[in-house]
């Protein structure tokens, strides 16, 4: 995309391709939900056990948090779009036979678990090529509206979905809303069919999928705005899952409650999430994510022992209203700062170490607090929650999240063409890179400041290992070196490298001392 745009709330939806796709996604959301509050409800049903409804919760994000990163090694290096059209054909056939078995009345607790396992896996394997596609979407401007207006198309879901599946299932029975979620996968399918982008340059693997997925592990490492993003949202997520693990009990236990309440809370989380979407960008802007995360992190442990204090409908509508209003300012907040802390070429594979953090922590939490309940009560399970959100907040206050914001990591194309390897010389022989700098004694403590942050962006870009050496005869010389697993990463890594990187090397660049540009050396490894 151009790098033009509004940059306006609703700027987004001028560009067909994510009009159509927010559409197509709306839809196939409702199903999810109505999905959600089904398999909630008959969980509590079959087997009303606490440990047993939050083990089947955990099922769904467990996959996500095990294969989110396979995924986005796939996603970087397959065609994005035929995989998730892959993806969501065999869910419509998974999602297919777990209705026609509800309606048959052959469903059990451990066949319940196992379809939520497997929904869960093709969840996990399309959630980082579904993220990664947004920027090709819209331009740069408009980035942030379209972040926080898919998370509204998730929430405007979860009001209508939820409702509509407590009504069906008091009207129709259990099998409605599985089989209307079935149909949902329609109108996924029918977008991405009709969306036709223009050819995009073939990808190129540098390595195995492992080796890419280690590469999208050390970005993350040493990318130090998606790791405070990563660890706050690890704070927070596996207390916060408390009430979305419990709220079937919850629903369930409270005077006058059954699935008619639960479909409520569920659509007032939804509302109270949408709410937000639309009042709390202009809030967002003055503020800043970091401070935006902090306020939904309060806000939902303040939900948190609303509903443990008071657990009848009239205190817990609201509380569910105000649950997802937090919510929705604590998940734009981390997304837009993942999001914004990767460049292009790791995006699939850096959401998906953001994902796994995400789904992970919600897994932990579900299972932990499924046992808190099933041991004390679920009043206890709850108000331990608010209190460890409020630790956690404390505890992680120096990790800022927003980081990324601002910074220009498109690929800036200036280091000059690596040499071409010597005759017999494979691209898949370990490279090794030196650059020389001639640094004055005034200049030194300057120097190494600098270097520390180049070292951090070689390892970010694809580099295994880095070293910085004093020369002993001329004390001024210093040598950087640092190591790529193929004279292909390092190839690869010449593209890698962003605006915001040129400016870390032009700087350090100003403090060498000598006649021309500091010496850089290409050395390649004996054939394996």
């Amino acid at each position: 995309m151009s790098s033009s745009g509004s940059g306006g709330a609703y700027a987004p939806f001028g560009h067909p391709a994510f009009a159509l796709l927010w559409t197509a996604t709306l839809v196939s959301n409702i199903g999810t939900w109505m999905h959600e509050v089904g398999a909630g409800w008959l969980m509590a049903t079959l087997a009303p056990s606490p440990a047993v409804v939050t083990l089947a919760q955990a099922a769904g994000t467990l996959p996500i948090f095990c294969f989110a990163l396979l995924a986005g090694a796939l996603a970087d290096r397959m065609d994005r779009r035929r995989l998730l059209i892959g993806i969501n054909l065999a869910l419509l056939a998974v999602v297919s036979v777990l209705a026609l078995l509800v309606w048959t009345g052959r469903m059990t607790p451990a066949l319940l678990i196992g379809f939520t396992l497997a929904i869960g896996t093709g969840a996990a394997l399309m959630a980082p090529a579904w993220q990664a596609i947004v920027p090709q979407l819209v331009p740069a401007p408009d980035l942030r509206a379209a972040i926080a207006l898919n998370s509204m198309g998730i929430n405007i879901a979860r009001a209508i979905g939820p409702a509509v599946a407590g009504v069906l299932i008091a009207s129709a029975g259990l099998a409605a809303p599985f089989a209307l979620n079935a149909a949902s996968f329609v109108a996924i399918l029918a977008a991405l069919t009709l969306r036709r982008p223009p050819p995009a340059a073939p990808k190129r693997a540098h390595g195995s999928l492992l080796s890419e997925m280690a590469v999208g592990l050390r970005h993350v490492r040493h990318n130090r705005a998606m790791r405070d993003t990563c660890l706050r949202a690890a704070a927070f997520f596996v207390f916060a899952s408390a009430y979305w693990a419990l709220l079937p009990l919850i629903a369930r236990g409270a005077e006058g409650g059954g699935s008619a309440l639960y479909g409520a809370l569920m659509g007032l989380i939804g509302a109270g999430a949408v709410t937000g979407a639309v009042l709390l960008p202009k809030l967002q802007a003055r503020l800043g994510s970091d401070a935006m995360a902090k306020a939904g992190t309060l806000g939902t442990a303040l939900a948190l022992v609303l509903m443990a204090v008071a657990p009848v409908p009239a205190a817990l509508m609201p509380a569910a209203f105000l649950g997802g209003l937090a919510w929705i300012a604590v998940l734009t907040s981390f997304n837009v700062s993942a999001q914004t802390a990767l460049p292009d070429w790791i995006r699939a594979r850096g959401l998906s170490v953001y994902l796994m953090t995400f789904f992970g922590s919600m897994t932990l939490g579900s299972v932990l607090w499924g046992q808190v309940a099933a041991r004390g009560s679920i009043p206890a399970a709850l108000l331990t929650a608010a209190a460890g959100l409020a630790a956690a907040m404390v505890a992680t206050r120096r990790l800022a999240i927003g980081q990324g914001e601002g910074l220009d990591l498109s690929p800036a194309a200036l280091w000059p063409e690596p040499p071409p390897p010597a005759p017999g010389q494979t691209e898949d022989r370990p490279a090794l890179v030196t650059v020389e700098y001639r640094i004055a004694g005034a200049d030194l403590a300057d120097f190494l400041a600098r270097i520390a942050g180049v070292r951090a962006e070689r390892l970010r870009n694809g580099a295994t290992r880095w070293s910085v050496h004093q020369a002993v005869e001329t004390p001024e010389l210093w040598l950087e070196s640092f190591h790529l697993p193929s004279w292909a990463e390092h190839v690869a890594q010449h593209g890698r490298v962003s605006h915001a990187d040129m400016d870390r090397h032009a700087a350090l660049r100003r403090l060498h001392g000598g006649d021309t540009a500091p010496v850089v050396r290409h050395y390649i490894g004996p054939p394996r």
